[in-house]
């Protein structure tokens, strides 16, 4: 994967790439970026949905390279694009997931509510621009940190990884930080870093139960996804902990703790996310989402089984 940091490697990143006619796909917040692309399409929405995804492909038919500009659902939409004209993808990532990474890709079904997957998405580079995210809002920041933060924590189910331990550092220390003040540029660059890190650790080691639960949650509400893992992180890791003490131990030690799990939902609170139902999960639907959750292939890959039953508990207790 090719890495640069600052927009004005974009350009001469797409002349060594030979992408002469790149599409930028990105949503209305990005549309009039000053970038040297030759057509533009500026209507991505939360979650990536099936009609938009048909819409940015139709739109790349004759273009010969893509940039993906935006959060996560812009990269999103990006890659299912990529995947589905088999054009390369320059990212550009605006908030702090780290899901550029991956060629995997989440899309909305909304007639279902449900949330849908693909993979083979030809992302080629990625461009990290700090000054992008001065503007972001507060739960955005720190909805998508936290979401990063989850692949960071997951990561260390299955061992010792570098990068995971990286971001969790970077993320526990800037966060706040960005919270307090969010035009502070060296401390949006340090937590893109941390989210840089994340999606590393998340390409090697893939997703599970918080994951799982979050997805449930967007495809039945449309939630944000980073504000779905911000609560959902820590019941996981509470269900978890049994089976991998190593994993919330080396996280304890990253993040400078000895209460990771009490830290993540400190760090959850700075954006506002304390209970499900302040973002309109209804309690009468908690045992169709649990029961959707464990269909995901995440949660069929957690390290610990799980039920129904049991993510509808885990539910409750953030509800």
């Amino acid at each position: 994967m090719i890495v640069r940091w600052g927009l004005d490697h974009v350009e001469p990143l797409l002349r060594e790439l030979a992408m002469e006619r790149p599409l930028l796909v990105t949503s209305a917040r990005f549309a009039d970026l000053e970038l040297p692309v030759s057509e533009r399409f500026a209507g991505v929405r939360r979650h990536a949905p099936l009609d938009v995804v048909a819409a940015a492909t139709e739109a790349a038919r004759d273009a010969d390279g893509l940039v993906g500009v935006g959060g996560g659902s812009a990269i999103d939409t990006s890659k299912a694009v990529s995947a589905a004209t088999g054009l390369a993808l320059v990212a550009v990532p605006t908030t702090y997931s780290g899901s550029e990474w991956t060629p995997y890709f989440g899309m909305r079904d909304e007639a279902r509510r449900a949330k849908a997957g693909g993979g083979g998405a030809r992302t080629v580079a990625i461009v990290y621009e700090p000054r992008l995210t001065l503007e972001l809002p507060l739960d955005e920041s720190v909805g998508t940190a936290m979401n990063a933060l989850a692949h960071c924590a997951e990561a260390l189910y299955t061992g010792p990884c570098e990068d995971a331990f990286v971001g969790a550092q970077l993320i526990a220390r800037w966060l706040p930080v960005v919270a307090s003040d969010g035009r502070d540029v060296d401390a949006r660059t340090s937590l893109l870093e941390g989210a840089m890190h994340a999606g590393m650790a998340l390409a090697e080691r893939g997703l599970f139960l918080a994951h799982a639960m979050a997805q449930a949650l967007g495809g039945r509400y449309g939630l944000s996804h980073g504000a779905a893992n911000a609560l959902c992180l820590a019941p996981a890791l509470r269900y978890n902990q049994a089976v991998v003490p190593d994993a919330i131990a080396t996280l304890a030690r990253a993040m400078g703790t000895t209460k990771p799990i009490e830290q993540i939902q400190g760090l959850a609170r700075l954006g506002g996310f304390e209970r499900l139902r302040d973002l309109g999960v209804t309690e009468d639907e908690l045992s169709a989402v649990a029961a959707e959750t464990v269909q995901r292939p995440a949660a069929r890959s957690n390290p610990r089984p799980v039920g129904p039953g049991d993510v509808e508990e885990l539910l409750r207790s953030i509800w």
